[in-house]
């Protein structure tokens, strides 16, 4: 299967490394384009969606979003303000609750998902024990996004600590969803 589509992908708090499941997809995938910050340990949300939007409009055609963890509160919020009628799609993994007892507080000014559909086809993979979201708060936050929501079972945060390599699963869960 072919897409045209160029992948943007959105890390985290603190970035995913280089054995990361995400850095691994951007490695195997040509032309994709990884979205850097100024700071990865102090996220501030009003920079990160600069940063996205800047990203976004530096990409001709179809994009496509693969966002792991704060990178998928980032595109919820890039979405409250913005728009780009070339995305056709946003794989967000392992989103987190903003309002947990878990979201790091350096992160500054993340609001919880928008309560309105996002205006392009999105799905939420989610763990049963992902410490930074509840099941329970991606369950919601799909709903409330318009999102198909995938449950992977228990798998963490879905990160290098997950110990997942290249996630097969997880790249199957993409190529059936998006990639034509």
């Amino acid at each position: 299967m072919e897409t045209t589509a160029t992948y943007v992908f959105l890390a985290g708090i603190g970035n995913s490394e280089a054995h990361h499941w995400q850095y691994l997809w951007y490695q195997r995938t040509a032309g994709g384009v990884w979205v850097e910050h100024e700071s990865w340990d102090s996220p501030d949300r009003d920079r990160w969606v600069k940063d996205l939007d800047d990203a976004l409009a530096a990409v001709t055609g179809p994009k496509l979003l693969v966002a792991h963890s704060l990178g998928c509160s980032v595109v919820a919020e890039w979405a409250r303000d913005h728009t780009d009628t070339a995305i056709t799609g946003a794989f967000l993994v392992a989103m987190p609750d903003v309002h947990g007892p878990n979201f790091p507080a350096a992160a500054q000014g993340f609001g919880a998902p928008p309560q309105e559909r996002l205006p392009f086809p999105t799905v939420v993979v989610a763990s049963e024990n992902d410490p930074y979201g509840s099941l329970e708060h991606s369950e919601a936050a799909a709903r409330q996004m318009g999102a198909q929501l995938v449950n992977v079972g228990r798998r963490g945060h879905i990160n290098a600590e997950s110990d997942l390599g290249a996630w097969d699963e997880g790249w199957s869960i993409f190529t059936d969803h998006f990639v034509r």
